[in-house]
């Protein structure tokens, strides 16, 4: 595949990932497209199926509109080993495939996450320093957003890898927002060095030593007051916060709506409130912060909500596209070749 010189970014696109496959995934690559005219985008998947839905918009793109062949999907059920040996012509596996020869800047995919994982880790590897990738998202806070990682590739954690995810995660920050030195806490049950166990303790000790700017501990609550830029966490307690996060929303949402709709009073008062309620439905819409980066490999890999819809993966597609201008994997192997801390076993 030749690619054209004068695109500045291309974004290869799994469209048959996700719960809704191609209905979500090209019209929210066209309106990314439309939006952002330095951008390309290779369409992954089953070729006369690509070609028979883009349609007029492949006049409407020119060379900024590519499809690219793949004959096999990756199921949102299908066991991680089968997706990673078996599938090797799945749209997944083909888009990653194109960040790791040089045909796109990254790759995005609403599909199986572990199986995305897996693949993204099995053809771009890690970079040097990074032991194991993480998943990062952006969570709403009081006054803006806040990253969190990991959020599920890492149950168990050792407190180098706690390290290496604080620095993924800053690198992040700093590319996505433009911010030097953002803050970085780490998860913990409380605020004093001596609270937690002995591998966030140890963790703590390699961040202050790490020049980052570490805030220290920061507890549970401190999260959506958004009181550091990152926050650090191995997988387990992460994609606890991130479903109790989802499950808070969905009842919040809901019993305001059973409220409003309980009698004819309650629902002339949700009329009243409607300018506050549409407000504050966009402040907090979940859709604005969908896009999880695979932080820790040697190429730019995006993780969409399987459920996102058309704004959603647009967002998603958006985020990708910013990592890539902004270099992030260079950003993180730069930054993890300056490290001067020492491993733990030599240091504490």
């Amino acid at each position: 595949m030749t690619r054209p010189d004068t695109m500045a970014i291309t974004i290869a696109v799994d469209c048959m990932g996700g719960d809704h496959g191609p209905s979500v995934t090209l019209p929210a690559t066209f309106d990314f497209l439309r939006r952002d005219p330095d951008c390309a985008a290779i369409l992954v998947g089953p070729q006369e199926q690509l070609h028979a839905a883009v349609g007029k918009a492949s006049n409407e793109f020119g060379a900024r509109l590519r499809i690219h062949n793949a004959t096999e999907v990756v199921t949102m059920s299908e066991p991680v080993a089968s997706a990673l040996r078996n599938k090797k012509d799945s749209s997944m596996r083909v888009a990653v495939n194109l960040v790791k020869q040089g045909d796109a800047d990254a790759a995005i995919s609403a599909g199986n996450t572990g199986a995305l994982m897996a693949i993204s880790r099995f053809v771009l590897k890690t970079l040097p320093g990074i032991d194991r990738p993480a998943i990062a998202t952006i969570l709403p806070t009081e006054h803006g957003h806040v990253y969190v990682l990991d959020l599920g590739a890492n149950v168990d954690c050792q407190p180098e890898h706690l390290l290496q995810f604080g620095i993924m995660g800053a690198m992040l920050v700093s590319a996505l927002e433009h911010r030097d030195g953002p803050s970085v806490g780490l998860l913990n049950i409380g605020e004093e060095d001596i609270k937690g166990n002995e591998t966030v303790k140890l963790a703590g000790e390699l961040l202050k030593a790490s020049g980052l700017n570490f805030y220290g501990n920061i507890e549970g609550n401190d999260i959506y007051k958004g009181t550091t830029d990152v926050v650090v966490c191995d997988g387990f307690v992460g994609n606890v916060v991130l479903k109790a996060s989802e499950g808070l929303a969905t009842m919040v949402a809901n019993g305001l709506k059973e409220e409003f709709s309980r009698n004819i009073f309650t629902k002339l008062s949700a009329l009243v409130a409607l300018p506050v309620i549409k407000a504050f439905k966009r402040r907090f819409d979940h859709r604005a912060y969908n896009g999880a980066s695979l932080l820790g490999l040697k190429g730019i890999v995006f993780k969409s909500h399987g459920s996102a819809d058309i704004f959603a993966f647009d967002c998603a597609l958006e985020r990708a596209a910013e990592a890539a201008r902004n270099r992030l994997p260079e950003k993180i192997a730069a930054r993890m070749a300056a490290m001067t801390v020492q491993p733990l076993a030599q240091s504490l």
